[in-house]
């Protein structure tokens, strides 16, 4: 377990040094940060690092197995009617649950916490049940896609346009560290049992659906709901003055995620061990290493969203307003390309999905090649969303032509490519997003005099966006490769028989 631990810990390390590096060149060359700001930064990096390689640890030994058995018998009880009610129940306390979705909802006005909590977690219950129901009746993936972002866009075209980003930002923030190896796991298990060849492809696409259903759920509060900027304010970053605050500020944080993280995966524990008792049965020694397991996840999220939030959220909020403040403030876009690349590195979700994908493509699709990919997608993101900050173009110019391209590519790749793609847009906008990009956004777009809720809202959205287009684009590589491959097999085929005639 130890070397286990160790191991992922270092994973951890040389995800999260970039970053680190970065930010440590800024503060010494265009953006000037206080040694005690950088010291607050710092301690904050090594306890993501450490939050890290727990929760990723956590997520081998317990969460992903509890998903996979959970899913597994919901398809073996062979009743349509339970796996829909249980599903429904399933992905509405996870996505309650989710750390994520309560930042994004105090940051939301004139809607009430709760009402747009809620409203999220029934869109995900029941994208979940559709997504469960689409592996075991072998519909299309590709298909529904397009009807519902067809049915998306539609209720986009009728929502208030201050809605829009909130909609779609909502539909990256659901898909984090709790629910994702969840998620996955369950269409896993489902997907076990059906047991034909197709089975382990079809088990990819759950988080696509699943991030839908809250994009059209906030949509739909927008009809009934107005969002205005005029009261809301954007938080400042903490002011840091001694060793003695920076110390300050943490333990005053960990109380707080301690009780946040325990919230969250309460509801999916005791939802587990119900189902153990009434259904599953499993060994004891299979418990016990769960449990520890549970403990894992538990302290490595805690850790990770401290870390994140009382470390990362204020210097993410500098940088911002003293780049904006720049006569060259165009800076931003490169400098948000090269950001975008390594924060997705740090997300813990993303190594989870990372490693489903090579152990079920038996290694053709690498982790390397993913991150590469996914790097290259979220460097465009936010560079294309700093665009939006400095010009205040709105984003629906960006999603419409975004979205089209990755529906028109998902007709030309393997259905699995266009599956993983979906699934890598949701897994990249997690809590690194929210709280570095989003504040870095927010910053800039305060300095600049622009609307927050237009201009710097979105990000998340973007975020979620383009890896849909390159990683099918890393398909569609595929793809031609292999038939390169194909035809000079065949041609040599031809030469030998021509040898051989003669």
């Amino acid at each position: 377990m130890y070397k286990n631990l160790k191991a992922k810990v270092k994973e951890s390390f040389f995800s999260v040094i970039p970053i680190v590096i970065i930010v440590l060149l800024l503060s010494c060359t265009i953006v000037p940060i206080s040694y005690y700001t950088i010291g607050l930064f710092l301690v904050g990096a090594v306890l993501l690092i450490c939050g890290m390689g727990l929760f990723t640890l956590g997520a081998d030994i317990a969460m992903m197995p509890m998903g996979e058995k959970v899913g597994a018998q919901l398809t073996k009880s062979r009743n349509i009617v339970f796996l829909i009610l249980i599903s429904l129940l399933f992905g509405i306390m996870i996505t309650v649950a989710e750390p994520d979705l309560q930042v994004l909802a105090t940051q939301v006005p004139s809607v009430p916490n709760m009402t747009l909590i809620l409203s999220v977690a029934i869109g995900v219950g029941i994208f979940l049940v559709l997504a469960l129901l689409r592996i075991l009746f072998q519909i299309s993936l590709v298909k529904l896609i397009v009807f519902f972002y067809v049915i998306v866009f539609l209720l986009a075209y009728f929502s208030p346009t201050r809605f829009l980003a909130v909609s779609f930002d909502s539909g990256g923030v659901t898909t984090g560290p709790i629910t994702v190896p969840f998620i996955m796991a369950l269409g896993l298990g489902v997907a076990s049992v059906r047991g034909d060849k197709n089975a382990q492809e079809d088990s990819f696409g759950l988080i696509a659906l699943c991030s839908i259903g809250p994009i059209m759920a906030v949509l739909l509060l927008g009809l009934f709901f107005g969002v205005s900027s005029d009261d809301y304010a954007v938080e400042m970053e903490s002011s840091v003055n001694s060793i003695k605050e920076i110390f300050y500020l943490f333990f005053h944080g960990f109380p707080h995620y301690f009780k946040e993280v325990a919230v969250a995966l309460s509801p999916i524990v005791i939802f587990f061990f119900i189902f153990q008792r009434a259904a599953l049965k499993l060994p004891k020694n299979y418990i016990r290493k769960i449990y520890v397991g549970i403990i894992y996840t538990y302290l490595g999220l805690v850790l990770f969203l401290t870390g994140v939030n009382v470390g990362f959220m204020p210097v993410g909020n500098h940088i911002g307003k003293s780049i904006a403040e720049l006569s060259f403030n165009w800076i931003l876009v490169p400098l948000g390309i090269i950001i975008g690349m390594f924060v997705v590195i740090a997300e813990p979700a993303v190594h989870v999905l990372n490693k489903q994908v090579e152990e079920i493509t038996s290694g053709v699709i690498t982790k390397k090649s993913m991150l590469i990919s996914l790097s290259c997608g979220v460097g465009i993101s936010v560079g294309l969303a700093m665009i939006r900050v400095l010009t205040g173009i709105p984003v629906w110019y960006f999603l419409i032509p975004g979205y089209s391209i990755a529906l028109i590519l998902s007709h030309f790749v393997p259905k699995i490519f266009t599956a993983i793609a979906f699934d890598s847009g949701g897994v990249a906008s997690g809590p690194m997003t929210a709280t570095f990009l989003l504040p870095l956004a927010m910053g800039a777009c305060q300095t600049l005099g622009g609307e927050i809720m237009t201009d710097a809202f979105g990000i998340v959205a973007m975020v979620a966006m383009t890896p849909l287009v390159t990683i099918q684009i890393l398909g569609l590589i595929y793809t031609l490769n292999q038939n390169k491959n194909i035809s000079k097999a065949h041609i040599s085929e031809e030469e030998n028989e021509d040898i051989i005639e003669f």
